[in-house]
């Protein structure tokens, strides 16, 4: 007899069935585990068995074999320990072979036979709703694997419990659904006294979706005003939210939070990899740029990071995924991300303050800058400068108007591009001005005759690339759609012209 267990193994965040087949034969006492497993499913023999025995039960004296089929890919992960767990118990007669076939399993198990949290358990709940299956998983994760709506889901918190509930002797609930708390403590606009025009980019970033770059002195606020960002963003959607969540629990990040409610932002320090921003190493996992979908990918000191990293960015600011190929491996995670950087103007920070300048200056600036590609600023929508904050700025109040008040009316930004894309079909839909490309773009951000004539002469003189061309066009409608004005027309054209960076030394004084 072979006893088999459904459980899965995770490509990126698309979702494999694994057959976990488990024979008891004769011969010599062993137990072998095939189906090219790594290091970690193949210690799974050790915690199975301590596990076992914490519940008094041995395992016979036969030869074991458990095969995780497909056997050409590769197993990753500790969640095998518990579908591994229920297949010999089901081939032992210690629970029923007909009701363990209607359930997907994962969960690692300690050795007091505890159920521990495993990555990927709402992608999987996902996928067993959708093949006609029930779940069980981890009772910190019942939480997470409820949001898959209508799911037979089963959270023990140890082996036992799961025993006793299909023996009869115990009843498992149905787990509730499970929000992430909302942060109630967001900073707020309002600590930031002065930079009127940065505040001004920040919001039109936040409106419409766009990528943003802050450049000025140390001190100045550019990394103040990035960590408000969050509070003037709209929530996620309820089909965002899930998006997102999937990505988090694939990676292993979501932890015991439930569903995420706000949009991810994400911070790495500039010593990270490669691999680490765009995803990749042993086991292929999502890097910044994926656990930042839907949100923010903030990255102060931009010249700073690895030229390779950097450049790894420039095709997922322009599809919105990454593939991350490997030899053993070649898996496509989302990257629809808002980035927002920052940098000095020179290594020094004070190109423009003659008393602090280094005696380099201004070369020191243009090497500094040229660390940064063409093709990558090209691929940002907003460059504003952020300047020194003087000492008549810090002396005044608080300003008036805080995050609430531009996050309403990005809200009502965000209403206006929502309702204007409703009628696409979904897989061709923008989410926001950001995203909206081709002649989708021509249609929306059409602008006046004033406006086209302006745009022309500005691109010949600005020596504007196709693709800054229409990213004036996004950004501009964005500001239309600020001011609740149907029409893109001139001013909102000059404006956005002004957010565009034109020469390698803008930054300082011309050479």
């Amino acid at each position: 007899m072979v006893a088999r267990i459904t459980t899965v193994a995770f490509s990126g965040v698309e979702v494999l069935d694994i057959d976990v087949q488990v024979q008891m034969g004769s011969g010599l006492p062993a137990f072998s585990l095939v189906g090219l497993p790594d290091k970690a499913v193949a210690e799974s023999r050790e915690r199975v068995r301590a596990a076992l025995s914490a519940l008094g039960l041995a395992l016979p004296p036969k030869r074991i074999t458990v095969n995780l089929a497909p056997a050409d890919l590769l197993k990753e992960g500790s969640h095998f320990d518990l579908p591994i767990a229920l297949g010999l118990l089901t081939a032992m007669g210690v629970l029923p072979a007909d009701e363990m076939a209607g359930y997907t399993a994962l969960g690692e198990l300690a050795l007091d036979a505890r159920i521990t949290p495993v990555a990927g358990v709402l992608p999987a709940a996902i996928n067993s709703l959708a093949a006609g299956r029930g779940l069980i998983c981890p009772a910190a994760q019942g939480g997470e694997a409820a949001w898959a709506e209508g799911l037979d889901i089963l959270a023990p918190a140890t082996l036992l419990t799961l025993i006793n509930h299909f023996k009869g002797s115990q009843v498992l609930s149905p787990p509730e659904p499970v929000l992430a708390e909302r942060d109630e403590n967001a900073l707020d606009l309002r600590d930031i006294k002065g930079q009127e025009s940065a505040k001004r980019a920040l919001e039109l970033a936040a409106a419409g979706g766009h990528n943003l770059l802050m450049a000025g002195p140390p001190g100045a606020g550019k990394s103040m005003l990035a960590a408000r960002l969050p509070g003037i963003l709209p929530p996620l959607a309820p089909a965002e939210a899930l998006e997102v969540s999937m990505i988090h629990s694939v990676a292993g990040t979501l932890g015991q939070a439930g569903l995420l409610r706000q949009r991810p932002f994400r911070e790495p320090h500039h010593s990270a990899s490669l691999p680490a921003l765009a995803g990749g190493g042993l086991r292929a996992r999502p890097g910044e740029i994926s656990l930042a979908h839907l949100g923010v990918l903030f990255l102060d000191e931009l010249p700073e990071f690895q030229r390779g990293a950097l450049e790894a960015l420039r095709q997922p600011l322009e599809t919105g995924r990454v593939s991350v190929a490997r030899a053993n491996a070649h898996v496509t995670y989302p990257a629809r991300v808002q980035l927002i950087a920052a940098m000095n103007p020179c290594r020094c920070g004070y190109l423009d303050d003659p008393a602090q300048a280094c005696a380099r200056a201004p070369r020191c600036a243009a090497d500094y800058q040229a660390k940064i590609s063409g093709p990558l600023f090209d691929r940002i929508d907003l460059h504003v400068d952020v300047p020194a904050v003087s000492a008549a700025d810090l002396s005044l109040p608080p300003p008036a108007e805080g995050s609430a008040a531009v996050a309403a009316r990005v809200a009502q930004a965000r209403a206006r591009q929502t309702a204007r894309y409703a009628t696409l079909p979904e897989d061709k839909r923008p989410r926001t001005n950001a995203e909206a490309d081709g002649q989708l773009l021509k249609e929306v951000a059409a602008p006046d005759a004033e406006g086209r004539k302006l745009l022309t002469q500005a691109t010949e003189a600005m020596k504007l690339s196709a693709r800054g061309y229409h990213r004036v066009l996004r950004v501009a409608r964005t500001l239309a759609d600020l001011e609740g004005a149907e029409a893109v027309r001139r001013p909102q054209i000059a404006e956005a012209l002004t957010y565009r960076r034109q020469l390698p030394g803008r930054w300082g004084p011309k050479a």
